[in-house]
């Protein structure tokens, strides 16, 4: 498992293989997707939960790493931090 997947699956107290539902439209998520993109400046200390939200392959292609998208991204995972904090 990489390190920012099990970053994401402790913060939320998420067994591996257990279902992870997308943070946009929560169908199955498969990817954890870095908000701020680590390939875009960003190093390993964007493995954080803060930086780090489930999206299903469709979202993950049409909303990840977009400008025009990162502020809606950033909302909705804030939403999903709230339960963990």
């Amino acid at each position: 498992m990489k390190n920012h997947t099990k970053v994401y699956h402790e913060a939320f107290c998420i067994e591996p293989g257990e279902w992870i539902g997308c943070e946009v439209c929560d169908r199955t998520a498969v990817d954890i997707h870095h908000i701020h993109a680590r390939g875009m400046g960003g190093n390993k200390e964007a493995d954080t939960p803060e930086n780090l939200q489930a999206l299903c392959r469709e979202c993950h292609i049409y909303f990840g790493d977009k400008k025009q998208f990162k502020r809606m991204l950033i909302t909705m995972h804030h939403e999903r931090l709230q339960n963990i904090y």
